[in-house]
């Protein structure tokens, strides 16, 4: 006897919607009412102040930008008085550039290393004073730096300058004429170490949430050390090990004290890195803001807008980088 077909059972009910308010995004109670407040406010604060910022450098660089009787991009000095004032920013940019591509080149690859003993090869005794130590020398303030890189750094620098000169000053690059080592690759180095606990913090931080399991799991497959690392680790952090990058990178494109104290300014661009020429937007800009008249500083001010736009520029390709590397940001933002 052939026994009945049986019935298809009802697909399960689906789940509840959530609430109205929960939808339209209003908070239930007043304490979430009021947080929402408080962070949608602070968020339309900070467009309007970045707003309010972008407009004021604008508007005095018109003014002085329509004052120039030079190519404000492309000349190679800066002379703000006289009936025919002419000035350019070309110096500035190639001396803020090479002074931060430096001082990135030196920097990182040293703070992501410490940042990598500290968390994993450090016992935690010594993890943890290390650490601190790091975070301390982010509080260090410029001035001091500066004036620990003019007294102790500069003259200490030219047996190494002499030694460059000896074996790669056939690039030009590196060719040094036995002056005082107040130049870009000076202010690079000084750069370096005071990015250097910005990027070890933050790389430290994200290299402590890559997932224990992964690494558990590489090192019961048999690998080394190095190789977890390599295979979990770096990958989990590329976007914080990106981020903790522009974050060092944006103070030193920034840096005025220290600059200031370290180089010998002049309106040359010298290809050899080792002997003094150049200049940076903020050294220049608090160095001669002070005595300089109205069309001076708006002059000043049109530097100072070219440095907010290269700033802009760095954290949006930074943002883009870290966008494409979703899948190890751990965020869908």
């Amino acid at each position: 006897m052939n026994s009945a077909p049986s019935i298809p059972s009802a697909p399960p009910p689906p789940p509840a919607r959530p609430a109205a308010s929960a939808v339209s995004g209003k908070a239930v109670r007043p304490g979430d009412r009021i947080f929402l407040g408080l962070s949608r406010g602070s968020g339309i604060a900070l467009l309007v102040i970045m707003a309010a910022i972008a407009v004021f450098l604008t508007v005095r660089s018109v003014i002085a930008i329509s004052g120039d009787h030079a190519n404000f991009l492309t000349y190679l000095e800066w002379n703000t008085s006289g009936p025919e004032p002419k000035f350019g920013i070309a110096v500035l940019a190639f001396g803020t550039v090479v002074s931060s591509v430096i001082a990135m080149v030196i920097a990182v690859p040293v703070a992501v290393g410490i940042a990598l003993f500290i968390s994993h090869y450090a016992p935690r005794k010594l993890a943890s004073p290390l650490g601190y130590v790091i975070d301390l020398l982010a509080a260090v303030p410029s001035i001091i730096y500066g004036l620990w890189g003019a007294l102790f750094l500069v003259p200490h620098l030219t047996g190494l300058y002499s030694w460059l000169d000896d074996y790669f000053g056939w690039t030009g690059i590196f060719s040094y004429a036995d002056e005082a080592p107040r130049a870009l690759f000076t202010v690079g180095i000084l750069l370096a170490i005071m990015i250097l606990p910005i990027v070890t913090s933050v790389s430290r931080e994200v290299f402590l949430q890559a997932p224990k399991m992964h690494e558990e799991a590489a090192l019961a497959l048999g690998a080394t050390r190095w190789e977890v690392i390599r295979m979990s680790v770096l990958p989990f952090g590329r976007s914080g090990i990106i981020s903790a990058s522009m974050l060092g990178l944006g103070r030193a494109l920034g840096e005025t004290m220290a600059v200031a104290t370290v180089l010998s300014p002049s309106f040359l661009i010298n290809l050899s890195l080792l002997n003094p020429g150049g200049g940076t937007f903020a050294q220049n800009i608090a160095s001669k803001f002070s005595e300089a008249d109205e069309f001076g500083q708006d002059a000043l001010i049109a530097s100072g807008l070219v440095l907010f736009v290269i700033t802009l520029l760095v954290n949006g390709a930074a943002r883009m980088i870290i966008a494409r590397r979703k899948e190890y940001s751990g965020a869908n933002a």
